[in-house]
């Protein structure tokens, strides 16, 4: 399953949020991983927009197992204050519809 959400980076703190994920902690990157996210991305844009990609069997079951470790806990902290609204960005986001999606194969009829 691919899931897509939004959240809202204070603009004053965007040059820090973008600083602090160029240099995600390993173990944090090794939880994600092992929880079950799969080819995650962020995206910002210039006014704090952010979009954020990711592919799960299941998120929900992804982010309860991410809400159990430390390193997800200390990191959510950390992050909090990044964003418009605080609170931990991890299990609040809004996700957004799919409404398109171009598949690797052809869907070619003979």
């Amino acid at each position: 399953m691919r899931y897509c959400f939004q959240l809202q980076v204070r603009p004053e703190r965007m040059t820090e949020y973008v600083e602090r994920h160029q240099s995600v902690w390993p173990e944090m990157q090794d939880a994600l991983r092992a929880t079950g996210w799969r080819n995650y991305s962020l995206f910002l844009r210039a006014d704090g927009l952010l979009i954020g990609y990711v592919e799960a069997d299941d998120l929900e079951a992804s982010q309860a197992a991410m809400a159990a470790l430390d390193v997800n806990t200390r990191w959510q902290a950390e992050m909090a204050g990044f964003f418009a609204g605080g609170g931990p960005n991890d299990e609040g986001f809004p996700l957004l519809t799919e409404v398109f999606h171009l598949s690797e194969s052809s869907q070619e009829t003979p």
